[in-house]
């Protein structure tokens, strides 16, 4: 397959989905890639704004996450935490020393005027990053669970609820209503965009807020590039998180034809598990590409080749 140039735009959350940013990062130059983080996680807690998804991605690209626990900052200390306990204060949602560090900074940059993009952009390049890695909007935007004793915060339910409650719907409280960040903007529009490539993320709880800000699906849908996703699931689960759950509460079978029929018409390609090679005939039958290959990235070298997989799927062969 001859090399195809052009720009590249991957829609990442959650955790693997910032292990594949890593390793798009590492095989593509900064001018031809995006990274597009969801918001929806984002809270204030403590009086400081959080932002998990963007901080996962980029403590990823900044070499300093944490692959041990699979959040935060790797070596962290828990003394600011330790003293806030003592203080009578709660304890349901940890912040690092170092992690904290990250949110003062971005906290006190937001109240003296700045864009979540200008923060994210000030803190990428204090870091050392120099691919673009941006919010999807600059809004606010809430993703909110719907259970038995009514709606909750993302955070109060994946945190301190542990998932546990039964999920009845999902919404994104914030849209419409939010525009696109200025960063995905510019690459949705893009002369010379190439390929989209979704992240192995949550589809109802990372990828869905992208997709709700205004604008965003119908751009993708006009767009005639590739649209690749990494299958979320191997072996028929999540590795991390409720995605398996999510599924069966919301009346989906649990499997990759229902992650394939989540994204319909958007979807060109879907990477897929070798354990979960079985699902390859029925998800070609629904008009889907497929490749069988090993997707759990465990190492620096596992990221950068199923990144590499992932852009070959969309035609682009890297050096």
């Amino acid at each position: 397959m001859s090399q195809v140039k052009g720009h590249i735009l991957a829609l990442s959350g959650g955790v693997g989905g910032a292990k594949l940013a890593a390793g798009l990062a590492d095989v593509l130059p900064p001018e031809r890639l995006t990274i597009a983080v969801n918001t929806g996680d984002d809270f204030e807690h403590f009086g400081l704004t959080v932002c998990p998804d963007i901080d996962s991605v980029v403590y990823a690209l900044a070499g300093i996450n944490d692959t041990v626990r699979g959040w935060g900052v790797a070596d962290e200390s828990w003394r600011a935490m330790e003293r806030l306990g003592a203080l009578g204060e709660a304890q349901w949602f940890n912040l690092g020393d170092r992690d904290m560090a990250m949110h003062i900074a971005r906290s006190w940059r937001l109240r003296e005027g700045e864009s979540l993009s200008q923060v994210t952009a000030r803190l990428t390049s204090a870091l050392g990053i120099a691919h673009a890695v941006v919010p999807m909007s600059d809004a606010p935007v809430r993703t909110q669970v719907q259970t038995a004793d009514g709606w909750l915060t993302f955070q109060h339910y994946f945190v301190r609820e542990q998932c546990r409650p039964v999920a009845r719907a999902i919404r994104f409280a914030g849209t419409p209503g939010a525009a696109p960040s200025p960063g995905l903007a510019q690459a949705l529009a893009r002369d010379d965009l190439a390929a989209v490539i979704l992240c192995p993320s949550n589809p109802f709880l990372s990828v869905d807020p992208i997709l709700s800000v205004d604008g965003v699906r119908e751009a993708l849908a006009a767009r005639d590039v590739p649209f690749v996703a990494v299958s979320p699931l191997v072996g028929g689960k999540a590795l991390k998180g409720p995605l398996a759950k999510l599924l069966g509460e919301l009346g989906e079978a649990c499997g990759n034809r229902a992650i394939a029929a989540h994204y319909g018409k958007l979807l060109d390609h879907i990477l897929i598990d070798n354990c979960d090679a079985v699902d390859a005939e029925g998800l070609r039958a629904m008009g889907v590409s497929v490749t069988i290959t090993p997707t759990v990235m465990c190492t620096a070298e596992d990221r950068k080749g199923l990144a590499r997989v992932a852009l070959s799927a969309a035609g682009i062969e890297i050096g």
